[in-house]
């Protein structure tokens, strides 16, 4: 089957730019969107809540395929405004996931590893275990790919797909990769605080650091690689390995990187290979009585570990290998150090 045309929302972002340079690497012809970042060059500019833009948008472009990066991914942003979450975590994919199945556009939904409650002792998660969002954040996640996947199944109720469903789940944990600025990442941005925390006088307060909840951070090039193996392999494209060649495709779908770090031991790694103390950096651990007063302090819950099993995409035959955490930030941050 020739390549084919890619849609990827979200196509300014950290991962949505690493998705669409994936595409196009691999030959395939791949429209990203955006809104406020949007280059008419580049980048097709869209309103993801706009419905009729939306409809447009496909009619126009005429994918083959829809990688949905695009969502409200701040924790703290969401817990303030839930109804803006809901609005672009579930609304506008639920209705993204209506207009593609109808036109046999296959939709991957990029969701997190947050819809898990990551209580000590639970992980690793499979995709059949039952979400039990921590905080507001996961909860649009979890209630977005619900939507999708009933949009989906909706539609596939009438007509036979092979028993390739169109749409599919793929949760992923932390994500650090090529940036525009360090805030587009939670890990990115802890260059800037291992720096700023170099600076700081022998007098001034420490800049305290989570060394509680374990962190499996994952580069977006990896998770571009799977998110195209997987559009092929829904789009039969690709073949799956022999032994589920009866079998339908599974709708959820885990990948993550094994590199298990707190904040505070991701900053030790990066620190060493800037060459930088860590004297301005204070390890932070939450005691049992701070975590159970969270959500009545008004503050985001973090979970301990969500630490995912990729077993369902090795059995797919998809690559679930990724790059040393150490080896990508030591090339990254080669010319930066001391």
């Amino acid at each position: 089957m020739a390549a084919g045309t890619a849609l990827i929302t979200g196509g300014t972002g950290l991962l949505g730019r690493q998705v669409v340079h994936e595409f196009e690497a691999r030959g395939w012809k791949a429209v990203g969107t955006g809104l406020t970042r949007a280059d008419a060059s580049s980048i097709l500019k869209l309103d993801l809540l706009n419905h009729g833009d939306v409809e447009k948008a496909l009619d126009d472009v005429k994918p083959d395929v829809i990688v949905h990066c695009a969502a409200n991914r701040f924790p703290d942003f969401c817990t303030s405004d839930p109804t803006g979450a809901r609005a672009i975590n579930v609304d506008a994919p639920a209705k993204l996931a209506q207009l593609a199945s109808r036109r046999n556009i296959f939709l991957l939904y990029i969701s997190t590893d947050y819809v898990f409650s990551g209580t000590p002792g639970e992980a690793p998660y499979s995709p059949t275990d039952a979400p039990n969002p921590p905080n507001m954040y996961g909860l649009t996640k979890w209630e977005g790919e619900k939507a999708v996947l009933a949009a989906a199944r909706a539609t596939l109720s009438s007509a036979s797909n092979d028993g390739r469903p169109l749409s599919a789940v793929l949760r992923v944990p932390v994500l650090y990769g090529k940036a525009l600025k360090p805030s587009e990442s939670t890990v990115n941005v802890l260059v800037e605080q291992i720096q700023k925390a170099a600076a700081l006088g022998a007098s001034e307060p420490r800049i305290s650091m989570d060394h509680y909840a374990q962190r499996y951070p994952t580069n977006t090039s990896q998770v571009a690689r799977v998110c195209f193996d997987l559009c092929e392999l829904y789009t039969g494209r690709r073949q799956p390995a022999a032994e589920l060649k009866q079998t339908r495709l599974p709708e959820i779908l885990h990948f993550s990187s094994e590199d298990k770090m707190t904040k505070y031991e991701i900053c030790q790694v990066l620190a060493d290979i800037l060459g930088l103390p860590m004297d301005g950096l204070e390890p932070y651990t939450p005691s049992e009585e701070q975590l159970a007063n969270e959500e009545s302090e008004g503050k985001t819950k973090r979970p301990y570990d969500c630490h995912l099993d990729t077993a369902e995409l090795r059995a797919l035959g998809i690559d679930v290998s990724t790059v040393n955490f150490g080896n990508w930030w030591r090339k990254e941050l080669g010319a930066f150090r001391h």
